[in-house]
């Protein structure tokens, strides 16, 4: 499964970086970015703990 940020919405709040270090990192001002393709199946739930704790709902699962 995927995930993506709406770099439109992100206010570079770090929550998803610090959830799920696996999946999240922070580009150099600090915006929240996806590390990896594919989500592998043992990061889905901090990765759902990481949508819950966005203040600004930036980030989603991409649904195919």
């Amino acid at each position: 499964m995927q995930v993506r940020i709406d770099a439109e919405q992100c206010e570079g709040h770090g929550r998803c970086q610090v959830t799920a270090p696996e999946v999240f990192r922070l580009d150099a001002e600090g915006y929240g970015q996806v590390a990896v393709d594919d989500v592998p199946e043992e990061y889905r739930a901090p990765v759902e703990r990481a949508i819950r704790l966005c203040p600004k709902q930036a980030i989603m699962w991409v649904r195919e």
